[in-house]
């Protein structure tokens, strides 16, 4: 569970820093390098029940004469540092609040690329959503002060509630992709998400040099729907064809580079049939921000932030884990070129 706590905060402070990113190249075009500096204050958080650590992350819009790309590269241009107060206000349909602090903290290894790095600030806070969030709803509501001018900036979400997959089963021992028919993976939705993105991840295990063993896996995306209402309950289905797990894993297993050469076996372990819910707001943005499948490449501006720009919404992850099936196994094994080896008592 912790391994993937840890995982989930790394991809969501990862999906973070991509959604500013993609906000300012979006925006480059529109600036009017002659029009008067003001304070615009861009903001992104995705809430999401599963963890327990929360990030934001939060820069000021920059403008200035010459290149905007070495603007980019220094911190001052687009950080508030300590200047902010940053709360998020859990509100309870019985009326019960309580206030959430954000603090700063230091990302040391974000990637190079268009903004400044390896460290950056986000905006952290600790805490875990109440249990009950399926039988009293609460609204999250995010306030941004700014110290030097007084301005506040401000949005709100709820989180997307619990769900079942009823397809394929809870407690189910193990799973074989040998067919050439779909399946299917059957759920129905939870109050308050609209997106639901479902993904096969496919665990297994490396070894190196005979004795290092290391977990490691690969995503299979399924496919999307959309819930027609944020009222929960709707039966949802998505179909897959099995046997292409193969080709998924032929493609995305192997190395690139040396260290293919240092496998010496791998073991099939098990799936995860993950779905990630998200909330209607992010859904709109994912939806504004996919590719174009039209001739222009104009795209409309996507923000639920007043006073300011950006996204705050929310996102839930389910997952139920199913063994992979001795026939599996001897499939991937039969194909060689993977290094797949029986498992000890198969």
């Amino acid at each position: 569970m912790q391994i993937r706590m840890n995982r989930m905060k790394s991809i969501l402070v990862s999906l973070i820093f991509v959604l500013t990113m993609t906000f300012f190249t979006s925006c480059e075009t529109d600036i009017d390098v002659s029009a008067e500096w003001k304070d615009i204050t861009v903001a992104y958080g995705i809430l999401n029940q599963n963890d327990s650590a929360h990030y934001l992350k939060i820069n000021k819009a920059f403008l200035g004469d010459g290149n905007s790309l070495e603007y980019a590269q220094n911190a001052d241009s687009s950080s508030y540092f300590n200047n902010l107060e940053v709360t998020v206000t859990e509100v309870a349909t019985n009326g019960g609040t309580r206030v959430i602090n954000f603090d700063t903290v230091h990302v040391t290894n974000k990637e190079e690329g268009v903004f400044y790095a390896p460290k950056q600030v986000v905006y952290k806070s600790d805490f875990k959503v109440p249990s009950n969030l399926k039988e009293q709803n609460y609204r999250y509501d995010l306030k941004i002060y700014n110290k030097i001018t007084g301005k506040e900036i401000t949005s709100s979400t709820y989180l997307v509630k619990d769900f079942d997959i009823t397809t394929p089963r809870y407690g189910q021992p193990t799973i074989d992709f040998l067919s050439d028919d779909n399946l299917t993976v059957k759920w129905k939705t939870g109050r308050d998400g609209r997106r639901y993105d479902v993904f096969i991840r496919f665990w297994f295990q490396e070894v190196f040099n005979t004795t290092d063993t290391t977990d490691r896996y690969v995503d299979w995306k399924l496919g999307s729907a959309k819930s027609k209402t944020l009222n929960g309950g709707e039966e949802m289905v998505l179909l897959y064809q099995p046997t292409a797990l193969y080709d998924v894993c032929r493609s995305l297993i192997p190395y690139k580079d040396s260290r293919e050469g240092e496998v010496t076996a791998r073991l099939t372990n098990k799936v995860e049939y993950t779905i990630i819910a998200s909330g209607d707001a992010l859904n709109t943005y994912l939806d504004v921000n996919g590719p174009s499948s039209g001739i222009s490449q104009d795209r409309p501006e996507y923000s639920n932030i007043e006073n300011g720009l950006g996204l705050f919404s929310c996102r839930y992850n389910k997952f139920i884990s199913i063994n992979v099936g001795a026939q599996t196994e001897a499939r991937f094994i039969e194909m060689g070129t993977l290094k797949f080896v029986d498992k000890l008592g198969n």
